[in-house]
């Protein structure tokens, strides 16, 4: 879920940038670049926390990130709803990527980890795609009462799966921390 979160929430955020506001896309990512920041720092938790902390806690930061998108308006200071919103979800949503990766790995042997790599590449790729689907048909219809109307609905879908997630996590994930199974892996 983390996957689909994560690729769908900034392809909504750069269609909406530059579509409703404008924003070329130079400007457009640059508005992105402390995403980029926050999710490295949230990738970092995994291997202090352990994966059920961080990917619960990973999922409820990115839920509360998403929040503030759910009030976009046209007219709006982009930089204090939006930013904001990114820079937080970018934290949360990094966390728990990061954490579903490494759990995923960590949890094979040496002599699998090229499959297992691919298994965690293919369901990011797929799961990136199916939400980018839901979130661009659910901003579609909204569309049509207004131009940010779309946006706001397609972000409080992100937050809804967000939250979700974090209960699913809360429930599936394994405690403790990942532990390499011998050789390095490589993703």
């Amino acid at each position: 879920m983390t996957d689909r979160a994560l690729i769908s929430f900034f392809f909504l955020g750069s269609v909406y940038l530059q579509h409703v506001r404008g924003f070329s896309p130079l400007k457009t990512g640059l508005v992105f670049l402390p995403t980029a920041v926050a999710t490295a720092l949230g990738s970092r938790l995994v291997g202090q926390l352990g994966s059920r902390p961080t990917a619960v806690s990973g999922m409820v930061i990115a839920a509360l990130g998403c929040a503030p998108p759910t009030r976009l308006s046209e007219t709006g200071n982009v930089y204090a709803a939006l930013l904001p919103g990114f820079a937080i979800a970018s934290l949360g949503l990094g966390a728990a990527f990061v954490t579903a990766a490494t759990t995923a790995l960590a949890m094979v042997d040496h002599q699998e980890a090229g499959l297992a790599s691919g298994v965690v590449n293919t369901f990011h790729e797929v799961g990136g795609s199916i939400g980018v689907a839901v979130v661009s048909a659910v901003a579609a219809v909204g569309i049509e009462r207004g131009a940010t109307d779309g946006f706001t609905d397609a972000f409080t879908v992100c937050a809804v799966v967000a939250a979700v997630s974090a209960f699913i996590c809360l429930n599936l994930v394994l405690r403790g921390k990942p532990q390499s199974t011998g050789g390095p892996h490589v993703h």
